[in-house]
């Protein structure tokens, strides 16, 4: 698997794409906007856009979403309908599923917003805005945040601490470093 990263400047957000080197099938996560840089990469190495996985029905992680469709016929993944209406596979809970011939791991972490969910492929984590490095996803209400921190703790925490979270804005770190770093991270104050 390689992973190249892509920021939109219109919302400092990471757009990912990743691609399993064996088949040159592709995944994009969270497209912001879609740059030239992201078309060339598709074009020039022959790519095969199998799915694109939406983190959070946000502005800066979905608007180049109408771009690609234009190009591309690529599977939608996301836990809203209202990404790309009937053309949106809406995932609920915690399960996986075979994209660009690899195992992605989904999880519903709900805080952030109500469709929040992190994709995992291998030993990386997708985040969207629920983790990066050093902080949580803004929340609404105590009752979200509450919500947000046992998500995080159950489902991301108890993961390897090897394992590489990349989130929708920020740069990615590890598992390991958040823990050691941030002890206080999950804890409210």
């Amino acid at each position: 698997m390689k992973i190249y990263f892509h920021l939109n400047l219109g919302g400092f957000s990471n757009c990912y794409v990743i691609v399993n080197e064996r088949t040159n099938d592709a995944i994009i996560i969270d497209p912001g906007q879609i740059t030239d840089d992201i078309i060339s990469r598709i074009e020039e190495n022959h790519l095969k856009l199998d799915a694109v996985l939406i983190t959070h029905n946000h502005g800066s992680h979905v608007l180049g979403l109408k771009t690609l469709r234009r190009i591309y016929s690529p599977k939608i993944i996301a836990a809203d309908w209202e990404v790309a209406s009937d053309d949106t596979t809406v995932i609920t809970g915690d399960s996986k599923i075979r994209l660009a011939k690899m195992m992605v791991h989904y999880m519903s972490v709900p805080g952030h917003t109500a469709d929040s969910v992190v994709y995992k492929i291998e030993n990386v984590i997708f985040t969207g805005d629920v983790l990066s490095a050093g902080s949580i996803g803004s929340t609404n209400s105590s009752y979200s945040e509450y919500i947000l921190r046992s998500n995080i703790e159950q489902k991301i925490f108890s993961q390897q601490d090897g394992t590489i979270i990349m989130p929708g804005h920020g740069p990615p770190t590890t598992l390991g470093a958040l823990k050691a770093f941030f002890p206080g991270l999950l804890s409210k104050g």
